[in-house]
């Protein structure tokens, strides 16, 4: 079993985490291009670079969004996000584990606050679970993978907390361990060929949707026409809805005069 753990924690490792990045890097680049091309068949090359960044940080940190719609749901999902990413980055044996296969790390977290951080994914990972199930409206939305995805993800969670705090034997530890790796390398490998590819695509949503999500010129006329409102215009300044004389209604006061 020990050959098995070594095994899944070198040349494994290695081989999906290097898979995880260049399958991200080719999705990151397939979309830039993307946006590129569109960006140069657009006619209308008006960009608003502020608001875009005002957007993508509101989608990155949705604090301001918690309670509009199923406030619990929210911020179960976005406590899940947070220690998902940051438990297996400041580890310190996953730091370890990463300055003896490349030669350098960065600081770890106490243990303590990674033990905490654990029972976050886990506590929150199953709301996020029961969530879907237990949500009529979730549950139509959702597919097997949605369901799936939260407990695949917290089984390297509950296996490494496991093994680092429980007092366990010699070979139930092993069999922990031996979970943990394999779970967390499959997950590594799965990333760029999964819904949670999003980790590399979230930061670039907006600009996608601010570049590449334009009308054709002249399609508000083409939709008035359609609709029947060929004769109304598609755009009037608001200086001149605000000066414009009330065609709407009559002129009863100059009715009365006479």
């Amino acid at each position: 079993m020990t050959a098995w753990i070594d095994f899944a924690r070198g040349p494994l490792f290695r081989l999906c985490f290097a898979l995880m990045v260049l399958g991200l890097l080719r999705i990151v680049l397939i979309t830039l291009l993307g946006v590129k091309e569109a960006y140069q068949r657009s006619s209308d090359k008006i960009v608003s670079w502020k608001e875009i960044r005002r957007q993508t940080i509101g989608w990155l940190f949705p604090v301001a969004r918690f309670w509009r719609e199923r406030p619990i749901y929210s911020l179960f999902s976005f406590l899940f996000h947070v220690g998902m990413i940051v438990t297996p980055l400041f580890l310190a044996s996953h730091v370890l584990l990463w300055r003896n296969s490349v030669g350098f790390g960065w600081p770890a977290l106490p243990q303590e606050v990674a033990n905490w951080l654990a029972l976050l994914v886990i506590v929150t990972g199953t709301g996020i679970f029961l969530g879907r199930v237990l949500h009529s409206g979730a549950r139509e939305l959702s597919k097997f993978q949605d369901f799936v995805w939260p407990l695949l993800i917290m089984t390297p969670f509950i296996t490494g907390y496991i093994a680092s705090n429980a007092v366990i034997s010699p070979r139930a530890y092993q069999q922990m361990m031996l979970i943990h790796i394999y779970s967390g390398d499959l997950i590594l490998l799965m990333i760029p060929f999964t819904r949670l590819a999003h980790c590399a695509l979230a930061p670039l949503s907006q600009l996608v949707t601010g570049i590449a999500w334009k009308f054709p010129a002249g399609s508000g006329d083409r939709v008035a026409e359609t609709l029947g409102f060929a004769d109304r215009p598609t755009w009037v300044p608001k200086a001149r809805l605000a000066t414009a004389p009330d065609a709407a209604q009559p002129d009863t006061k100059g009715e009365s005069r006479k």
